[in-house]
């Protein structure tokens, strides 16, 4: 990997003057003030931190005692990422990079061996310290399963590191738009959409109300099963309070997915993620980008272009991803489009709360993919691999990326396609 920014060289560099026991860097300096422990049953935020960046350190690490974060040295996180070599490296967000990296047993007691992602930030990028301590203290108290977990951070000097568990299937943007990446099958999406909304969900109904505020698909990250998590919390921000109807914040997020009213006025609800969702409800139906430039004029702004065809039975497969091939149930797809209308209201009062959302999702989940007639399949199996191909397990392996069908059933029809 090219390292482009001075601030990460330092750090590469550094990990071939190391010696073999590992040196550590400077921790940041004990804070010479008392620090008043938090109440577990309390989430305190970035506003109760009041301490300068020379003490933080020591205060987060008081502060989220409950938390079971770990507090890991930037010489164990050389370990973990081997030097966060390039082989290692995985992408770069607006945070900064991010490597893969696993932590062995024996690297701390307590911690269990296990792949991690290693994500470091980037001082020059278009996110900041405030955003890193924003999201140790979201995701060091919040716990849910459709919440990427964090399982610790580093905080030496300048450096702020951030350690996840690590999900194998990547973000839904790379699954959903990845150039020659097999289709995302109907019921897989409506998986997706439903962990998500409870993610969203236990955020908007906790005994104190989390805005996410940049609700997207490159921010869903997905296991080896396809169960959606919630990650980068940078953004967010704590709901309004008591007799509050709303947050006024400066407007940030990500343009295609942030609400109207939000981005004209700055006030901020949880209707906002809301609409945010709807238009990632609309891109696993549609298959496309919130904004893409390379289509069409009229079709720039997916919102735009779609939501009225939406309430529009005549019209909804006129937007569905033709990757679908018409897999899908067309009363399932018909239910998604009328909740997407709805999450994409220009009224926010209009839009269903995320718990409503759930709900509605729940019952599409039981509307199975409409498979292919096997028979007609295998007729076209045969007669292609009768031309192309020799070995009947090549054959095997392409049609069951494709259709996802039954291992019994393909075989079956392959005994007597090429015996």
């Amino acid at each position: 990997m090219n390292v482009r920014k001075g601030n990460w060289r330092c750090i590469i560099t550094s990990c071939y003057l190391a010696h073999d026991n590992h040196q550590t860097t400077k921790p940041c300096d004990k804070p010479t003030k008392k620090v008043t422990k938090q109440s577990s049953f309390t989430r305190f935020s970035v506003s109760d931190l009041s301490y300068p960046s020379s003490t933080l350190s020591e205060e987060l690490s008081i502060s989220l005692a409950g938390s079971n974060l770990h507090v890991f040295t930037l010489a164990e996180l050389k370990v973990i990422t081997q030097c966060f070599s390039s082989s290692n490296f995985l992408g770069e967000g607006g945070f900064g990079p991010v490597h893969k990296g696993f932590i062995d047993e024996k690297l701390r007691p307590g911690l269990k061996a296990q792949p991690v992602a290693v994500k470091l930030l980037d001082l020059d990028g278009s996110q900041g310290h405030r955003e890193w301590l924003t999201e140790v203290i979201f995701l060091g108290q919040l716990r849910h399963p459709h919440l990427v977990k964090l399982i610790g951070y580093c905080c030496e000097d300048e450096h702020r590191v951030l350690v996840y568990e690590y999900l194998p299937r990547g973000s839904l943007e790379n699954q959903l738009f990845r150039r020659y990446s097999v289709s995302l099958p109907w019921s897989t999406r409506m998986k997706i959409a439903l962990g998500a909304a409870k993610g969203l969900a236990f955020l908007h109904e906790a005994e104190k109300p989390v805005i996410y505020r940049d609700f997207k698909a490159s921010n869903i990250l997905l296991d080896s099963d396809y169960t959606a998590k919630l990650s980068d919390f940078g953004l967010a921000k704590d709901g309004p309070q008591g007799d509050e109807t709303h947050v006024s914040t400066r407007v940030m997020g990500t343009h295609g997915y942030a609400a109207p009213e939000y981005i004209m006025t700055g006030h901020l609800t949880s209707m906002s993620d809301v609409y945010s969702f709807g238009v990632v409800l609309l891109e696993l139906l549609t298959g496309r980008r919130s904004v893409d430039k390379n289509r069409p004029q009229r079709e720039h702004n997916l919102t735009e272009w779609a939501r009225p065809m939406l309430n529009d039975a005549r019209k909804l497969n006129q937007i569905m991803d033709p990757r679908l091939e018409d897999q899908y149930s067309e009363t399932g797809a018909r239910k998604a489009a009328q909740l997407a209308y709805q999450c994409l209201s220009h009224r926010p009062k209009h839009r269903p709360s995320m718990s409503t959302v759930v709900k509605i999702l729940d019952t599409l989940k039981d509307y199975e993919d409409i498979p292919i007639d096997l028979s007609d399949l295998a007729s076209l199996v045969c007669l292609v691999g009768n031309i192309i191909f020799e070995k009947k397990d090549v054959m095997l392996h392409i049609v069951q990326s494709i259709s996802m069908f039954s291992v019994y059933n393909l075989q079956e029809k392959y005994y007597f396609c090429y015996n």
